[in-house]
């Protein structure tokens, strides 16, 4: 049984670094909530719920370029 009076370093930032990516997560969101003239014309039952879903979708296109090309209505296809 180990002694939890001996934390592992690594397991301390790794914590530390989740806690500031998740902060940061959160000030995205908030920023991206502010919502464009465009968006606020047609209206937005839950902006911060808009904008994680935007978000998460911009980071999975960033992430995979080429896996998510075939289903983004807005990127160019392999030849073009």
């Amino acid at each position: 049984m180990s002694d939890p009076s001996q934390s592992d370093p690594n397991q301390a930032s790794t914590g530390s670094e989740r806690a500031q990516e998740d902060a940061a997560d959160h000030r995205h969101v908030e920023q991206r909530a502010d919502l464009l003239p465009e968006e606020q014309a047609a209206g937005s039952e839950d902006p911060e719920a808009q904008a994680r879903v935007i978000l998460e979708e911009s980071a999975e296109r960033t992430d995979d370029p080429s896996g998510t090309r075939a289903e983004s209505t807005q990127t160019l296809g392999e030849d073009g």
